[in-house]
């Protein structure tokens, strides 16, 4: 039983990218913190899909460019095929390319670019671990209004929200964690704890950023919030 006093165990990530030089500096980088803990590496998809088996990790930092099964299709399978999948963040070299939005639709958690210092690369895996905000979400924001349809598909689910599951959707949107929500609204972290649960029940979303990624391909963004319910 945890209690207080009991250390949480360590964050377990796996790496996967083609270039051995690159696993060694992440390695390096996250093996020097005492919550973190390097379980695996991989030098391409497929292989990242059999480590993430044998390993389950918490957190998968996924090259998006990568021989053979690159990092998108990767990244799918791990989500549809593992029970309990671990988050996926995509490390790239450039924040605006339509591969980095491909990932994130394919159900990544965020992104991360490789130029990224240390301690940036440390709190992103911290961060989406603990998944209680958006990796980057000004980055987030902008790779969705880029590459989101011109013409939104329509989604039935947008109607289904209440006035204020809709303000917590925009909420989530700018990066703010539940405590930061419930103050803004002025409800208590349990209310806002209720309504995440159901615009993800109601989005099909499996976390945060595939929420707001849901709401720019719908259009939602683009709309108003309805009244308070």
């Amino acid at each position: 039983m945890t209690t207080p006093d009991t250390p949480r165990p360590p964050i377990r990530v796996v790496l996967a990218d083609d270039e051995r030089m690159v696993r060694t500096a992440l390695r390096a980088i996250l093996s020097a913190e005492p919550d973190l803990a390097v379980v695996g590496e991989a030098a391409d998809g497929a292989e990242a899909v059999a480590v993430v088996r044998e390993t389950a990790p918490d957190v998968v930092l996924m090259d998006v460019r990568m021989p053979g099964t690159d990092g998108i299709r990767a990244t799918e399978q791990i989500l549809a095929t593992l029970p309990g999948p671990p988050r996926v963040v995509v490390v790239t070299t450039f924040e605006n390319d339509s591969y980095v939005y491909d990932a994130l639709r394919a159900g990544a958690s965020g992104f991360l670019l490789k130029r990224a210092d240390a301690d940036a690369l440390v709190q992103a895996v911290r961060l989406v671990a603990r998944s209680d905000t958006l990796l980057f979400p000004a980055a987030v924001r902008r790779l969705a209004a880029e590459h989101a349809r011109v013409h939104p598909a329509p989604a039935p689910w947008v109607a289904r929200l209440t006035g204020r599951e809709s303000k917590v959707l925009r909420l989530m949107a700018e990066g703010l964690t539940n405590a930061e929500i419930a103050r803004r609204m002025e409800v208590g972290p349990a209310t806002v704890k209720t309504h995440v649960a159901a615009v993800l029940a109601k989005t099909g979303a499996r976390d945060r950023t595939q929420a707001v990624i849901a709401a720019y391909e719908a259009g939602f963004m683009n709309g108003r919030t309805g009244p308070d319910s």
